[in-house]
């Protein structure tokens, strides 16, 4: 008896829930909104495309599918009853001045715990803002320079890796490789020593390996964000899952934070002042961040410093990493342009700025086609290849046109923008880095302002100037020195996105490059 009154109140409760969000659907004011049909009702569309890792594919084909009257891109579509991928920038939405919060899918990417927060998927506005102005200063241009000595020796370490495969004359996973660097560098800049991923030519304690697990897990679990708070007790105890995988990379940081902390405390019962601690060596960003913990104007608390450093670890080798690949196989790709951005490194060369091993950051802001070589690569495959989330406030919107109530969550995609024609021309498809120094000054600013491979406003990548340090040294570097040959040159390579669209089969074969005379 009691087994069929649960019955019949469970089916009760399925039908209840049916009847509402078929009212739903039929009666809110984005009703008329294009989207696939399963759409309006359940957020399973939006979860097959993010779990299939395609996401970037499918949101650009909605744009298309749904475009009207002479469009190429309709400007809203949508992903989910409540979901709605818009393509222009609303700057109350972006803006630096936004009160619009992230939404609930970026709980997926932090610990459940309620006092437990990184700076990526911090929901608080003020606390955000609070942390980014604490420690931007440290990610700022001017602060690049102490940087630079770690990448250099990154670059000597990875070019030394480089020479020794070009002899094996096999070919290689380059996407892996440029993420050793781009660990290795990242190590070095934030606890002053390389994790070793260069040297061994492969993941160190499974570091890349729980990244690469973090990833679908926080993605897929953001979509059903209530969810992760249960989901996560019970996945954190199933080795080599997602929860486990971000528990592992969390604990990664701790104990390099705690390293620092008995080092500093031995050296303090010693009597060494920070100089004196390694003498002719830059200042890494974890020592930075302890010596303003030591301040207590500033604010800065021990979960600052471990938050910080976390961050680094998880944001900094991917984004790098993919937006290296992007580069090099577009240059590989476009022959034309690789010898052209030659030409110019030669011409660097023959005016003696450059050093036999490296390349200055200073000398490489000085070189345009370079830079437009770069920017480029991000244009056509930005790393980020999913909407950036956010939560319209009370009394709605009008956003790209279309009235947003309350509560809607609204995203752009930089893969959709960056492939819109009415913003980069018929040829947006091809990988050109002259468009960028060709255009004149109100085309190049409406390029500028659809351009955003590490977000916009006020959330934009605190890290996006590391990242550019990386890449603008070690492309010239590497190009003067080796040439490239790609194991499929056809058809394209293939990606996965699970937040970074990453490269799946990047295979090269490195050979040294013939030098003239």
């Amino acid at each position: 008896m009691h087994t069929l009154i649960f019955s019949y109140a469970v089916l009760a409760a399925i039908t209840l829930r049916l009847i509402y969000t078929i009212f739903t659907a039929a009666t809110t004011p984005t009703r008329h909104i294009p989207g696939p049909f399963l759409a309006r009702f359940t957020r399973l569309w939006y979860f097959r495309s993010v779990y299939r890792g395609t996401a970037e594919k499918d949101n650009i084909a909605l744009h298309r599918k749904y475009a009207r009257n002479g469009q190429f891109y309709a400007p809203v579509v949508r992903l989910g009853p409540n979901l709605f991928s818009i393509i222009e920038p609303d700057k109350q939405v972006y803006g630096i001045s936004s009160k619009m919060r992230k939404s609930a899918w970026y709980e997926g990417w932090k610990h459940p715990s309620p006092d437990r927060w990184t700076m990526f998927p911090d929901q608080d506005i003020q606390r955000h803002a609070e942390t980014r102005k604490k420690f931007q200063h440290l990610y700022s241009l001017s602060s690049l320079k102490s940087y630079e000595g770690y990448v250099d020796d990154c670059m000597r370490i990875f070019q030394a890796r480089l020479r020794e495969l070009a002899t094996e004359g096999r070919y290689i996973d380059m996407g892996h490789w440029f993420q050793c660097y781009a660990f290795d560098v990242i190590g070095a800049i934030t606890y002053s020593k390389r994790f070793g991923f260069l040297d061994a030519g492969r993941d160190i304690d499974g570091i890349i390996e729980a990244l690469d697990k973090n990833m679908p897990y926080s993605t897929l679990v953001g979509i059903y964000a209530w969810l992760h708070p249960y989901l996560y007790k019970v996945m954190e105890k199933l080795p080599g899952s997602g929860a486990a995988s971000r528990t592992k990379l969390m604990k990664f940081a701790q104990q390099n934070k705690a390293k620092r902390e008995a080092q500093r405390e031995a050296w303090d019962l010693e009597g060494k002042g920070v100089e004196e601690k390694e003498e002719g060596q830059p200042e890494d960003f974890l020592e930075k961040m302890l010596d303003m913990k030591r301040d207590q104007k500033k604010g800065v608390t021990d979960y600052h410093c471990q938050i910080m450093g976390l961050s680094n670890i998880i944001a900094g080798s991917d984004t790098t990493a993919v937006s290296l690949s992007s580069v090099l196989y577009h240059l590989i790709k476009t022959p034309r342009v690789m010898q052209k951005l030659r030409d110019e490194v030669k011409s660097a060369e023959e005016q003696a700025r450059l050093a036999p091993d490296t390349v200055s950051f200073a000398v490489s802001q000085e070189m345009p086609y370079l830079q437009a070589c770069i920017k480029e690569a991000l244009r056509v495959h930005p790393a980020v290849g999913l909407p950036l989330w956010r939560v319209v406030n009370q009394g709605g919107a009008e956003i790209n046109g279309e009235y947003m109530p309350a509560g809607s969550e609204v995203g752009i995609n930089a893969w959709v923008v960056h492939n819109d024609r009415d913003i980069w021309g018929a040829d947006v498809n091809e990988y050109r880095p002259e468009r960028w120094l060709e255009a004149d000054a109100e085309r190049l600013k409406k390029m500028e302002q659809y351009y955003l491979p590490f977000g916009l406003g006020a959330r934009t990548c605190i890290g996006r100037h590391i990242s550019y340090l990386e890449m603008t040294k070690l492309v010239p570097q590497i190009v003067r020195t080796f040439d490239f040959e790609l194991q499929h040159p056809n058809p394209e390579w293939k990606c996965l996105n699970y937040w970074f669209v990453k490269p799946a089969n990047f295979y090269v074969r490195v050979k040294m490059l013939e030098k003239e005379g």
